[in-house]
């Protein structure tokens, strides 16, 4: 087999002699496997060579760029960065205090006799605490889930994974926004489905746009995030709401809801899709963004009648929440921890979205002020790949806007000069230099 670093010396040279172009996208390393023949762990060591020697830049399931000017490789190697990278593309919030907290829940699970019972098998259906603590916490609007239609993954993309399992078969059709969660379109690829983009406007998803879809090649199934899309931040109203309720039901269709971010609307926020169309619609949430991604739960609700269904679909992928991480969110709900960090978590949105207005003032943004992400139409003549090239050449990581596009010429097209800001990781003072140096990148020219 031919060595790794020989196959990176030859991409090397592709960008020395400019054949790969700065902010050009690498293909995925799935693709670039197959290409060239190669084990997937081996196009796995080529691009984390290429990323070793300064030369490309990006993280898996969003993209690998070329950068814009590679680092020489033996600075690279011994000399520290002048500025610490700053990543607007993770995006997990943290609270002030947080592991405190965290760890004042899990102390009780230390204890031997605790211990024991925590650390066996869970089924799918998880525990009755836990699916009256999941019920409780997922209540929004004045809907609240039936605590027996409630299953548990390791996280909400596990569960996103399950409900498409469940309802799509291979090669089966599923209408999604056409701007959507890049590791839906890696979830839909590994389960052998194909994503049909569907028309947005600045109500969320085209109820027409799905129709017409549907009538054109019928469709198993549909994404969708009405609260708070990532990337837009757009959230559907009541009335749109129930025209998509009134869609889906004259068109047969089971819905997979994604409501990871709604946490940040607060429970008085609008009614879910759920509410409208329960008996067709699964509502995916998850504690990855209200609590830590380390050890989270995902949360599967699913319409009467289909819980065994779903519940092979998560046993059957290996999806199932792990009883430890169960029993510390039992823990966690119950002595208002969860509460905590969603209110700290949401006055700290706020904070970071008026971070956004103030350093971009008087460009093309689109930002929800109680989001964590915000979708920025740069100014010509940047595009997408340009910017995070030279963004990355300032110590900043952005996310390009292909990278949500889920497919399709159109969906391409319209995001090929955006790119998405992630708000939530980096800490304020970062992050308040990090969009002061991007709007001074936007107003130069590439």
């Amino acid at each position: 087999m031919e060595d790794y670093r020989r196959i990176a010396d030859r991409i090397a040279a592709d960008i020395a002699a400019g054949r790969l172009r700065p902010g050009q996208r690498l293909p995925p390393q799935r693709a670039f496997a197959r290409r060239h023949g190669l084990a997937a762990s081996t196009a796995g060591r080529v691009y984390g060579e290429l990323v070793r020697r300064g030369l490309v830049v990006g993280e898996v399931g969003r993209g690998t760029f070329v950068r814009a000017a590679p680092v020489p490789t033996g600075r690279a190697l011994t000399e520290p960065a002048t500025t610490a990278p700053v990543n607007l593309e993770l995006n997990y919030p943290s609270a002030p205090g947080q592991s405190d907290l965290l760890a004042a829940g899990l102390a009780p699970l230390l204890r031997p006799d605790v211990l024991a019972g925590a650390t066996r098998t869970a089924p799918a259906t998880g525990t009755r605490a836990a699916r009256e603590a999941a019920a409780g916490l997922l209540a929004a609007g004045g809907w609240r889930p039936d605590p027996e239609r409630l299953l548990f993954a390791g996280n909400a993309r596990q569960a996103i994974a399950g409900a498409l399992a469940a309802v799509v078969p291979p090669g089966g059709r599923v209408g999604v926004e056409r701007l959507t969660y890049p590791l839906v379109k890696e979830i839909a690829s590994r389960l052998g489905i194909l994503l049909v983009p569907l028309a947005m406007d600045d109500q969320g998803l085209c109820p027409d746009a799905l129709v017409a879809a549907h009538r054109s090649t019928p469709l198993s199934a549909l994404y969708v995030q009405p609260t708070l899309h990532n990337p837009t931040s757009v959230t559907t109203g009541e009335e749109r709401m129930r025209r998509l309720a009134d869609t889906v039901r004259l068109l047969g269709l089971p819905v997979v809801e994604d409501r990871i971010w709604a946490f940040l609307c607060g429970r008085e926020s609008g009614r879910p899709l759920a509410a409208h169309a329960p008996e067709r619609t699964y509502v995916v949430d998850g504690l990855s963004k209200r609590v830590a991604p380390g050890l989270t739960v995902g949360f599967l609700v699913v319409p009467e009648g289909r819980g065994e269904e779903a519940a092979g679909a998560l046993r059957s992928g290996g999806w199932t929440a792990g009883r430890f991480a169960l029993e510390a969110a039992v823990r966690w709900i119950g002595d208002g921890t969860v509460e905590r960090l969603v209110t700290v978590k949401q006055a700290d949105a706020r904070e970071r979205g008026r971070l956004v207005a103030r350093y971009l003032d008087g460009f093309a943004v689109r930002a929800d002020p109680r989001a964590y992400f915000a979708w920025w139409e740069l100014p010509r003549p940047w595009r997408a790949d340009t910017f995070v090239a030279a963004a990355a050449e300032r110590g900043i990581a952005v996310t390009p806007g292909p990278a949500f596009a889920a497919g399709g010429s159109g969906a391409e097209g319209s995001a090929a000069d955006c790119v998405r800001l992630g708000l939530a990781s980096a800490p304020p003072r970062e992050l308040a230099g990090a969009l002061r140096t991007l709007a001074d990148v936007a107003r130069t020219s590439p």
